[in-house]
Order: structure tokens, then sequence, then C-alpha cells
């Protein structure tokens, strides 16, 4: 049986074994060439071998890609025979899912960067045919509480197209620190970008770690991070928040504020009352700065947040209810609801569209909008049924910044405990799902928010291997049976090790992944699942 994560549709085992070796060639139509570059460039530098690629009809045992009109879009069929492989896809990217899953047949030193000796290159005969389940299969990155530079957001770029995520969301800014380069305002990256220090540990027992931090990107880092993603087909989706998590953008122009006068870049972590007036001129500064993303990001979608944004200062400030009174509005959410549509509008004109957390339902909201439904499902339901597509990211499934275990050794455990088996047994369609939310569901997302993962190993620590359980999720046709996947991760953690993933062991985390001393604020499900529920209470289909 095949040991790929995650798992495909069919796999049937044949006898025999292809051998790859140093006279093997890659051919391919006009159509596949580009894959079939990024698989001999992968296999080259795992084997040692030049494995040239051509056009035509292999003349001995090769590996062949070409285009199947026939199979669907991200879809694939794999032939291992030991006269030769064959892959066809339904597209460029299902070609790359094929060749992925070749790779994973070779072995885990197939993912290594330079060969090693004596190695025999092997697959064993089989035929697979797969196709993911769900278009979106997502995964955010949280690059402004902790910054991660370029070469670390590539290198997980090729973990995520190991697990056949198609999208990345780039989290750019919020109070901790604005990540992106602004030509049009300078400042949101003089200023906003930095911070003295940081927060160390959650909750009334956490101090200050009195070290600085920071960073941005560039926009030729930016497209670059781009162009390398969708070499693996994959699509950055950026992210600005609006109009609450903006004390950096404060920081560096404090008249985008309520209050005026001077903030600071925030060194704690949670959420806080500072949002953004919202006056012409503030919605216009963000329509400036949303045209320099659209420059950078090609995306279809662009982030503008949306969530926990509070609203007691538009409560209190008699110029906020003075234009709340010239607009027609009459409760706060109306005016969130009025800002997040200003942004709705100037993309829709570019031909974009504006995603969302479920927060932007609670005012009126032009169809055009994407919902990421992250306060459990209630706001997918909402959204579904008001005509909008939805991807479910919900908290109690979906955050892997949540701790692993109840085990006093995890790392300031923040939230509710969310094992591998629990985001491997989450079904985003139960039998009793409404036909809307079958009908608008574009797929699912895994977060990683970034405030207790200040460097790359704790971030592989939190992410991996539940990633690889959010997979078969996402890729994999419903019915779980969890034996079958615990003994394909094996081969999985086989390959994590040969890329030099610093994940957490299935038995809990080595001495040098804990944080001794360092105080977490853990949860109970059920309360904050009932939380959840009684915050989208007032979302009404």
């Amino acid at each position: 049986m095949s040991g790929l994560i995650p798992k495909p549709a069919s796999f049937e085992a044949r006898a025999g074994e292809f051998v790859l070796d140093a006279d093997t060639e890659i051919t391919a139509s006009d159509a596949a060439a580009s894959v079939a570059r990024r698989l001999q460039a992968d296999l080259a530098a795992a084997t040692g071998f030049a494995l040239p690629v051509g056009g035509g009809v292999p003349t001995r045992a090769g590996i062949a890609l070409e285009i199947d009109p026939d199979s669907p879009a991200e879809g694939f069929r794999l032939e291992v025979a030991p006269g030769g492989v064959r892959i066809a896809g339904g597209s460029a990217a299902g070609l790359f899912y094929g060749a992925m899953a070749f790779r994973q047949q070779l072995g885990p030193d197939a993912f290594r960067r330079a060969a090693l000796p004596g190695r025999r290159w092997r697959a064993e005969a089989s035929v697979t045919v797969d196709a993911p389940r769900f278009a979106w299969r997502g995964f955010l990155l949280d690059v402004a509480r902790s910054f991660r530079p370029k070469h670390e957001v590539l290198r997980l770029i090729d973990l995520l197209a190991l697990h056949r995520v198609n999208v990345l969301q780039l989290h750019l800014t919020d109070d901790q620190g604005w990540r992106m380069q602004i030509h049009r305002y300078p400042r949101l990256t003089e200023v906003g970008a930095w911070r003295p220090e940081s927060q160390l540990g959650h909750g009334p027992k956490s101090t200050l770690d009195g070290r600085p931090a920071g960073g941005f990107y560039t926009h030729d880092e930016l497209r670059e991070i781009v162009a390398y993603a969708a070499e693996r087909h994959i699509e950055v989706v950026p992210e600005i928040e609006t109009p609450g998590h903006v004390r950096a953008a404060l920081a560096a122009y404090p008249e985008l504020g309520v209050t005026g006068g001077p903030r600071d870049v925030w060194t704690r972590y949670g959420i806080n009352d500072d949002v953004l007036n919202t006056e012409e001129s503030t919605v216009e500064f963000f329509r400036n700065v949303l045209d320099e993303v659209m420059e950078v990001f090609p995306s279809r979608y662009i982030g503008v947040g949306g969530d926990e944004a509070r609203k007691t200062q538009w409560a209190a400030d008699p110029r906020s209810q003075q234009l709340m009174a010239e607009r027609g509005l009459e409760t706060p959410n109306e005016l969130q609801a009025w800002f997040v549509r200003q942004l709705d509008a100037h993309l829709t004109a570019a031909g974009r569209r504006l995603y969302g957390w479920d927060e932007v339902l609670e005012g009126p909201l032009d169809p055009g909008a994407t919902i990421a439904s992250w306060r459990g499902i209630r706001g997918a339901q909402v959204a579904a049924a008001r005509g909008h597509d939805v991807v479910l990211c919900p908290d109690d499934f979906a955050y892997l910044d949540y701790p692993q275990s109840d085990a006093a050794a995890e790392p300031i455990p923040v939230g509710t405990v969310q094992t591998i088996r629990d985001v491997y047994d989450y079904e985003p369609l139960p039998a009793d799902a409404a036909e809307a939310l079958r009908r608008h569901l574009l797929g699912v997302q895994a977060n990683a928010w970034s405030e207790h993962m200040d460097t790359a190993s704790r971030v592989d620590y939190m992410v991996f291997p539940r990633l690889a359980a959010f997979a078969e999720v996402a890729w994999s046709a419903p019915g779980k049976d969890w034996p079958d996947f615990s003994s394909r991760l094996d081969g999985q953690l086989a390959i994590y090790d040969a890329i030099g993933v610093a994940y957490r062991p299935l038995s809990g985390p080595n001495p040098w992944q804990q944080r001794p001393g360092v105080p977490g604020v853990p949860r109970d499900k059920a309360d904050r699942q009932a939380e959840l529920a009684a915050l989208t209470a007032d979302l009404l289909e």
C-alpha cells in the first residue's frame, strides 16, 4: 500500500521496480517542460545525476511528463514500471503533484540537497491516481508578530509544496510590526517595522524580553517569494490588517488613529483598543497601500483583516459619531462594515477579491468578498447563506500555534490543545452541512500565529507534523482511518529528518524544545467553543 501523505485517491501496487541511475533522462511536452525542469533540479541535487531534460519519446527507461486534458486540473496519474515512469497531469499543477509523489516513492533521501554515497534509487512499480478534495488548501504564516526572513519563507514554501498546500497567506501587518515596504509611505517600515522588545510568555505572569525585534520585506523580496511559490504552484495571498490590529501603522502615522498623538509599535500581544479613524483621508491612505500591494502580489485574493477590531474608541469619539450620522450609520459595527466596503470596492475595481475574517460579516458586505471563518463554523454558515465563498480555518482545528498536548513540557501553551489526531479527525463538511456551505466552501486553511514562534525551529516545532494531518483533511477524500495514517506518518517523519525539519516528536518535546519557566495560558476546548459561539451568535443569515 502507498505510504504517501496525503493519502492518494487510488494506489495499485504492481510487480517490479524502476531504478533511477546516471543514464536516466527526463522527457516532457512543451506544456510540461517547467515541471520537468523543477523535477530535474530537485532530483539532481539529491542523487548527483544529471537527468537531462528533452522532448519526444524516451529512448530507454526514463521519466516522461505530459499534460492530460482529461484529468482534473490538479489531478495526476503516476505510473511506475521497470521500463520507465510516466506522469500525466490535468495541468502543470497536477503534474507537479505527481512529480512530488514520485519523489516520495523514491524515499526520504530524494529530499536532500546533496547526494550521499552508496544510495540506490528505486521506486516500486505502481499506479497512483489522485486529485484534491478542496481547491483552497491554505496555510497562514504570521510574519508581523515575529518576522521571518526571506530565506526561511522560501524553505517553508518547499515544505508546503510537499504537503500539496497551494495557498500561502502572509499576515504582513499587525500591532507588533509592519512588514511590507510601501514606497508612498516609507515610515510604515522605517518606524512600524521595529519594536524595542517583545512579550515573553502569555498571561498576567508574562514579562518583556528586552530584545529589539523587527524587519521587513522589500518589493523585490516579496516578488521573489511570489515567483518561488508560483513555481511550486502556491498562490501567495497578502494580508494588510484593518481597521484594528494597526498599532504599527499608527506608530508611523498617528493621524490615522482616532485619538491622535504618538503611538509606539506594541510590545505586548493580545488585543488593544486602537483602531483606524474612518476619515476619507484614511480610506485613501489604505487604497494607496493596497495599490502597491497589488503591484507586487498578482493573487486574486487580497486580505484586509477585519478581525478583533474593538469599537470603544469609535463609540467614545465625537468625530466618529459625526461621521456615522453623516453616512446614515447607527452602530460601530456598521462603521466597520462601511470602511471594509470602501476597500472592497477598490479591490473589485482592480479585478481582485477582498478576503477577510468572519467579523466583516457583522455589517452589510458586498457579495464578492470571500470569508475566512475562524470563530468556529458559524461565520462560514452565515457567509455561505449570504452568497460569499468561504475558507474554513476554525481555531479549534486549524491553529497550529496552539499546544499539541496538555503535558507540562509543552512550550508556552496558549489556547486549546490540538493534537495531531485532533487535526486529522476534523471534517469540514459533515453529513448535515447545509447545501449553501457545500456550494461556497473553497477549502480549508491552517493558521500559524507567531507570538511565541520567534525562530524557524519554533515554527517547525509547532507546525510539523500536524501539517501532515492537515494535508489529509485538505487533499484526501473523506473517510478517516487513524491507524492507516499513523502507519504512513513514519515515512513522512523520515522525509522531515532528511530535509532537517525540527518537528515535534510524537512522544513529546525534546528537552531543547521546551521553554521551562515561560508562562502560557491554556484553555479548555469546551469553554473556548462556547465563547466563540457567543461571539458569533449575533451573525444572522
